[in-house]
């Protein structure tokens, strides 16, 4: 398990304060689905809640706006491993919680 901790640590350390074409703002954005303007929000919000809701329509209007494709690739990354990082999180407090309990 602590290999597994270790992984996802740097992980997470890369996606947010690694090299990248999109800014750190950006991806700690779209990491945390919060603090973003149009049209992202509503990309990296269905890519974190809702991924089958997401069009092309939605890269589109990504693109539109003035996002290249990797910045908008490393945005949809970390957007994913942010609501992965929750779930993660929330199903260690529930061990925790669980096992407390015994």
């Amino acid at each position: 398990m602590a290999d597994f901790k270790n992984a996802h640590t740097f992980l997470v350390s890369r996606i947010l304060a690694g090299e990248g074409k999109a800014s750190r703002g950006q991806r700690r954005g779209a990491f945390d689905n919060a603090g973003l303007g149009e049209p992202m929000r509503t990309l990296i919000s269905n890519v974190a809640e809702h991924p089958t809701n997401v069009t092309d329509e939605d890269f589109a209007a990504a693109r539109a706006s003035g996002q290249s494709e990797d910045q908008i690739f490393e945005m949809v990354i970390a957007a994913a491993i942010g609501h992965a990082t929750r779930q993660y999180d929330t199903a260690l407090s529930a061990l925790d919680a669980a096992t407390e309990k015994e």
